[in-house]
């Protein structure tokens, strides 16, 4: 009887816990595997940035600041979303326009606007306008959705899409455009049409060839052979590979990897960090962080089938499965399955715009998951 009692006031604790996570609109198991991810990167950043308390103390801050966003946006009715969806749109392809005329250049590429007391990536706004506003455009039409309308959709994804790549950002501009794409894939596409998609895509390959630039054709060349310039555009993907095999299957341990301590693979702590991983913590670290994206993956995928209308349901499914492209991404170019695109792996590599884009999405799918109205059993 004394158990059962425990029990009983347990879960009562449980259940009262429960609904002020619910009322303030945050989905305990999202949040949960979020945080140990944030934990987990900030280990791992640790030794990737030379041991710099500095650096760990800019992340944090900048976590904070995304996570406050994330909580803020996940307050806000998905309504809203729906309602402010083109408009925000809007205003992303004209900051998007105004980069090109008067945006800052670093690096031989024109991406950044500085307001003075701002300094921010645009094309950062249209990783969550372009399928918000797809997703607005779909909700409204037949299922499966007529050519006219997968047009229309297009346009929309290939406008913004075109002034990314135009600054240039191939690998803004394919996640983008991609975000888009999986808000028509889940709109219930037909197969004939993605078919002949795929085969108008094939014929232009030549043709988007020609317009690469040069260091873009280079990433390609060195995907394929790596070794034809190791010592120069060849160099990081080798060294890559270098820390992940030697990492083996137990690592060589926190803060003891070669590659990385001894400062032989590039960009260590943005693009390449999963290396650092591999290195230090072996298969077994790889498959634990992979393990944690997998958890964050399949809430996001649960709360994507709760989804209590059409527009939630495409913005959830596309937000999931465009987190799920950034992780396949950056560990597909890291291990050498695809070419080097300059995508950080999400919520581990340094750095502040990407972080607050993502924790933004997962507000907003937190938002679609505790505004629902429950359905009594």
């Amino acid at each position: 009887m004394r158990f059962d009692s425990r029990l009983a006031g347990f879960n009562a604790e449980q259940t009262r816990f429960d609904r002020i996570m619910r009322r303030i609109h945050v989905d305990i198991p999202l949040f949960a595997g979020l945080m140990t991810l944030s934990g987990v990167a900030m280990v791992v950043l640790y030794s990737a940035s030379g041991q710099s308390f500095d650096v760990l103390l800019r992340q944090g801050v900048r976590l904070l600041l995304a996570m406050s966003v994330m909580l803020g946006i996940a307050q806000i009715h998905p309504r809203h979303f729906r309602f402010y969806s083109p408009l925000l749109y809007g205003a992303g392809v004209l900051l998007l326009a105004a980069v090109l005329v008067m945006g800052e250049i670093g690096k031989g590429a024109q991406r950044w606007l500085d307001l003075g007391v701002l300094r921010f990536q645009p094309s950062e706004i249209l990783k969550l306008a372009v399928p918000m506003t797809v997703a607005w455009f779909l909700a409204e039409c037949p299922v499966p959705p007529a050519f006219r309308h997968i047009a229309v959709a297009g346009a929309v994804i290939a406008v913004p899409a075109g002034l990314i790549a135009k600054q240039p950002d191939l690998g803004t501009a394919i996640l983008v455009g991609a975000a888009g794409a999986i808000v028509v894939f889940l709109a219930g596409i037909r197969w004939l049409y993605l078919a002949v998609v795929a085969g108008v895509g094939a014929a232009l390959l030549p043709v988007v060839w020609h317009f690469l630039h040069g260091y873009q054709r280079d990433r390609v060349l060195m995907f394929l052979n790596p070794e034809a310039d190791a010592l120069g555009r060849g160099y990081h993907i080798i060294q890559s590979k270098i820390a992940i095999g030697s990492g083996g299957f137990y690592g060589k341990g926190w803060l003891q990897g070669s590659q990385v301590q001894l400062e032989f693979l590039p960009e260590k702590s943005t693009d390449f960090i999963f290396a650092v991983v591999a290195e230090e913590f072996g298969l077994i670290g790889c498959l634990g962080l992979l393990g944690i994206y997998l958890f964050i993956i399949s809430r996001c995928v649960y709360i994507s089938l709760q989804a209590q209308d059409t527009y939630t349901r495409l913005l959830s499914g596309a937000l999931t499965l465009t987190f799920f492209v950034y992780v396949f991404v950056n560990t597909g170019m890291v291990i050498g399955i695809l070419p080097v695109v300059g995508v950080p792996l999400p919520l581990v590599s340094y750095g502040g715009t990407s972080m607050v884009t993502l924790l933004a999405g997962f507000g907003i799918l937190m938002s679609i998951q505790t505004h629902r109205k429950l359905v009594p059993g």
